[in-house]
């Protein structure tokens, strides 16, 4: 009979919503006496799968034999306490299953397998005779009687190769054995070029670092673009290497990831470590092992680097907090940011969240309802209920001034038919030409053109598994849905009518773009900087260099080179349509379109130069361009956290969505409506819907929306949690939950 203590709780990697993790037996052997948090392998159907154990005996009376048992322990330490009880926080706040909040975490096998062996040499005892060649007297000379070495170390030291040294222990001069491979990282080096900082500089990082010994605490580091604030947040860096602690900086892009990598280099007299999903499985494994046996290392990466299982962390940084790429939208709906704010209150360490524009929410925790503060660097804000601590930079670095950003009036100063570029605009680029200095082109549209039409038939080039125009990508020859993925040759002939040479491009994007610059500059070097055309770490990183360089003119770029970015000889920015953003009536559209346009209109003068930004719209007299021109991004914020407070919403109420798709339409609308039947009703809570997305299919499946609204006093996650376990979801249906949703469509 199986005793109670020989059962053991354990949680797998599946979308499960019972509560209660699965239960095993090991009285086969190898998993007793293991602690909570260990990793083991235990099956599931007809399959294995890597658990985490998460409490020993039973939560109810179980018939044992028909337990199954644990087979296998990951050679790899336990996760800490802290670790479990943070994701289960993510689990708790998501209402996504813990099994695929850990799933995040367990996304890593190979850390799971023991270290490989790698061949050592030492001197034999009893030395056999033979033939000694010079090669063969170098070795041994070089070894005493108690030195051992790794075969290729020894090689290299005694410029022989590891084949004589095979030799070499089959003649018997050598005793060969096996040893684990130990993987070991570069460290940085905390005092390897120092920056000089200014007296604001200075004054910020100590009154941070004076409160990093204290625990927990959240600081929002608000500086304008070009201020510096790298520079402080790499001074409190050096202070947690100095300690040898563990430090995790959450940058929103590949692409950030990579141009950051030199500043730190710089910086630390090493490679940071980087941590996406492009990083090599080999590399995964060392990062992973290496951050659970809490050896002191500095990783930056994408937001799924706020799951590594860190044991000895001493600092997180959310640097561009307000990017809207932290945003998780798939399997787990999250906010990498509020996550990491989280992860740091669980574990009492400090979190600094970097930007020049700040999100509405971190604004109104640092300075509380009223939105303002007028009182300057290291103010804990002019409102009531601060959370975080408000450290301003409001100057660039070396002198340099922000850019004048100008408004050109497209009714006023329009294109020709088929052009993008006004005559004020092309006149600014013809004088950054003449002074030998660079131009950004900022158009957040991929591709050629967004939309083609038959103007034979009116048929639109649309996708068939979603509802959604085909983007036109000249460059690659095809057209493209930039929801699903699917893609079609480019052909000149309508799918509907069988017309041949009536499809028309309409709209412009990057690659339209670069078309309309190659014609009016025809000797300008140009480069489109985009997802499609840097797609890889490594090409990005090239484009970064030539334009670091002056190898290019003319940059005509979407988002991915307006963020983050120091080029030093870029003086003239061009939104072409700064309206793009505006369209569509989201919740935080006109903040979006300040933080973007701000961010890409600083890229301009971060250097030697003056800088100037101009910005295309048809309505110039918008409040969010008015404030950009003004550069009074206070005002903006203001007048949005007034709106956001008079409308109740977030960050002043809480919203959530509740998504359900189908491949059937008729079931997916069913059970909406079941759903519709059986929703709660309290006081002060709104529950809107149902209703179809407005991109109601998406690569094939229906999908139809609830928003629900309440106070933010009142716990969200209970509501949801009431409402949806009174019903089953049938088979086929998908049903996600997102709290905080960021995407309305």
């Amino acid at each position: 009979m199986t005793s109670l203590s020989a059962i053991i709780q354990i949680a797998v990697p599946l979308p499960l919503r019972r509560k209660e993790p699965l239960t095993y037996d090991y009285l086969a052997g190898i998993a007793e006496g293991l602690p909570i948090g260990s990793i083991v392998k235990v099956p599931l159907g007809k399959r294995e799968v890597w658990g985490i154990i998460m409490a020993h005996g039973a939560s109810k009376e179980v018939r044992p034999e028909k337990l199954k048992t644990v087979s296998e322990i990951a050679d790899c330490l336990p996760l800490s306490a802290s670790h479990i009880r943070f994701l289960k926080a993510v689990s708790q706040w998501s209402l996504a299953p813990f099994g695929m909040v850990m799933k995040m975490m367990l996304s890593t096998p190979k850390a799971f397998d023991p270290p490989s062996m790698i061949t050592h040499y030492k001197r034999a005892e009893d030395m056999a005779e033979g033939r000694m060649t010079p090669k063969r007297e170098r070795v041994l000379s070089f070894l005493d009687d108690e030195m051992s070495l790794d075969g290729a170390t020894l090689a290299a030291e005694t410029g022989t190769s590891q084949a004589i040294l095979k030799t070499m222990a089959k003649a018997g001069f050598l005793t060969s054995f096996e040893r684990p491979k130990i993987d070991k990282l570069p460290e940085p080096i905390a005092d390897f070029n120092p920056v000089t900082l200014s007296e604001d500089q200075l004054e910020i990082a100590k009154a941070i670092s004076k409160q990093c010994e204290e625990g927990y605490s959240a600081h929002l580091l608000d500086g304008v673009t070009g201020s510096g604030k790298t520079e402080v947040y790499f001074h409190l860096v050096a202070e947690q290497i100095r300690a040898r602690k563990q430090v995790m900086i959450l940058l929103p892009e590949i692409a950030l990831t990579t141009a950051w990598q030199s500043r730190f280099e710089a910086r630390f007299g090493v490679k940071p470590l980087i941590w996406h999903s492009s990083v090599t499985p080999a590399m995964r494994r060392i990062l992973w092992r290496a951050a659970l046996q809490g050896e002191p290392m500095v990783v930056v990466g994408a937001r799924s680097a706020l799951f590594l299982p860190f044991s000895n962390l001493g600092l997180i940084i959310i640097d561009e907090e307000h990017e809207q790429a932290f945003k998780q939208e798939d399997m787990v709906f999250y906010h990498a940011r509020d996550m990491a704010v989280m992860r740091a209150h669980i574990e009492q360490l400090p979190v600094i969240l970097a930007t020049a524009t700040p999100s509405l929410e971190s604004w109104v925790n640092a300075l509380g309802d009223k939105g303002r503060d007028d009182k300057g660097a290291g103010d804990k804000g002019g409102g009531d209920k601060t959370r975080y601590q408000h450290w301003q930079m409001k100057a660039r670095i070396g002198g340099a001034h922000l850019p004048q950003i100008k408004m050109v009036d497209l009714k006023k100063d329009k294109p020709p038919a088929g052009r993008w570029l006004s005559s004020q605009l092309i006149k600014e680029i013809e004088i950054a030409l003449a002074q030998g200095s660079q131009t950004l082109l900022y158009l957040n549209r991929r591709g050629y053109a967004p939309l083609s039409i038959c103007e034979a038939c009116g048929d639109k080039a649309v996708c068939d598994a979603c509802d959604s125009w085909l983007v036109t990508h000249r460059l690659s020859g095809s057209r493209q849905c930039h929801h699903c993925g699917y893609r079609q040759p480019l052909r000149d002939e309508c799918h509907g009518c069988g017309t041949k040479g009536q499809m028309r491009a309409y709209g412009p994007g990057v690659e339209r773009l670069a078309e309309e610059v190659g014609s009016l500059f025809p000797e300008a070097r140009y480069c489109i900087f985009s997802s499609d055309t840097a797609s890889r770490p490594e090409v990005a990183a090239e484009m970064i260099r030539a334009i670091t360089e002056n190898e290019v003119d003319i940059i005509i770029g979407t988002q991915m080179a307006a963020k983050g970015h120091h080029f030093p000889h870029l003086s003239l920015v061009g939104v072409v349509d700064a309206d793009l953003g505006l369209a569509g009536g989201d919740l935080r559209a006109a903040e979006r379109t300040y933080q973007i346009l701000s961010q890409a209109s600083g890229r301009a003068g971060r250097a030697h130069i003056e800088g100037k930004a101009l910005l295309q719209s048809y309505e110039p007299d918008n409040a969010v361009f008015h404030a950009l021109a003004a550069q009074d991004r206070d005002a903006f914020l203001a007048l949005e956290t007034a709106l956001r407070k008079d409308a109740q919403m977030p960050p002043f109420a809480r919203l959530a969505a509740v998504i359900l798709s189908a491949g059937d339409q008729m079931l997916v609308e069913q059970f909406a409506n079941q759903m519709a039947a059986q929703k709660p009703a309290y006081k002060d809570v709104d529950i809107f819907g149902p209703a179809p997305a407005p991109i109601a299919r998406i690569r094939g499946r229906y999908r139809i929306r609830f928003l629900i609204r309440t106070p933010k006093q009142v716990n969200i996650q209970q509501i949801l949690r009431d409402w949806i376990d009174k019903q089953p979801v049938p088979s086929g249906i998908l049903l996600q939950i997102d709290i905080d949703p960021y995407n309305f469509l």
